[in-house]
């Protein structure tokens, strides 16, 4: 980890509330200061219990969860939060395996970064799910709904809802990751588009970001995810949505 003077460029006006939940207090003073010297208000909580209170009694932006937790396990705890707090969370974690990664962003993480992390690059990582994750400060334009087989995804609000009206909950990045499918319908979009779309860089080699995050969206819009027909994967080309869209 290397720790490194102010970035610049920091938010001004409102300061993002940042929650780090992680057991090491190194850790958390070493991410207190660098976050809080460029333009953020840090919140720490070393164990699951903590974590819980904070996130109901403090406004917080975005959190940075770290899965080696005391009092439980740190995927709980993402669970309890993507079922019970509609912000974005960044897994901070030694955990590198694939399989960790992969079961992070199936319950909704927004980025996945592992131990050691460079500063730099998470402070990058969080402006970017930030900028994502924060309602548009213009005003809406015509066309802000997007309509599709049944589905209506009320892009203001960032609200997808069922034939039925019923809400389908969605994480930042399955919004995002939706909204880049339906504004380019019936196009092969790859997975580079994808994640530039969505998080803002380019895929790495081994990234299956973007693959988790189709099964998550398969999961929630497909009558049958093991056979899907509206999200299609085209080999080795990427993805593309296999239906007509309109805006209302």
């Amino acid at each position: 980890m290397s720790l490194a003077t102010n970035d610049k460029a920091s938010p001004v006006g409102h300061l993002p509330g940042l929650l780090i939940i992680d057991d090491d207090p190194d850790i958390v003073a070493l991410l207190s200061r660098y976050f809080g010297a460029n333009g953020y208000r840090v919140i720490g909580a070393a164990n699951a219990a903590q974590a819980r209170a904070l996130i109901v009694s403090e406004t917080v932006e975005l959190v940075l969860l770290d899965l080696g937790l005391p009092d439980e396990d740190g995927l709980s705890l993402l669970r309890h939060l993507q079922m019970n707090w509609r912000g974005p969370v960044i897994v901070v974690s030694g955990r590198g395996e694939a399989v960790e990664r992969v079961v992070g962003l199936e319950l909704g993480a927004d980025d996945y970064v592992t131990k050691p992390f460079d500063l730099r690059e998470l402070l990058a990582r969080t402006r970017s799910v930030l900028r994502r994750s924060v309602a548009k400060a213009e005003a809406p334009v015509a066309g802000e709904c997007l309509v599709f087989e049944g589905f209506s995804l009320d892009m203001p609000a960032r609200r997808l809802t069922d034939a039925s009206g019923n809400e389908v909950p969605l994480t930042t990045g399955e919004f995002e990751l939706l909204k880049a499918l339906l504004q380019r319908p019936r196009q092969v979009l790859s997975r580079d588009e994808l994640m530039t779309s969505v998080h803002g860089r380019d895929a790495g080699p081994f990234d299956r970001t973007i693959d988790v995050g189709i099964g998550r969206l398969r999961r929630k819009i497909e009558r049958n995810p093991g056979e899907p027909q509206l999200i299609k994967s085209v080999r080795g080309a990427g993805y593309l949505l296999a239906a007509e869209v309109r805006r209302t």
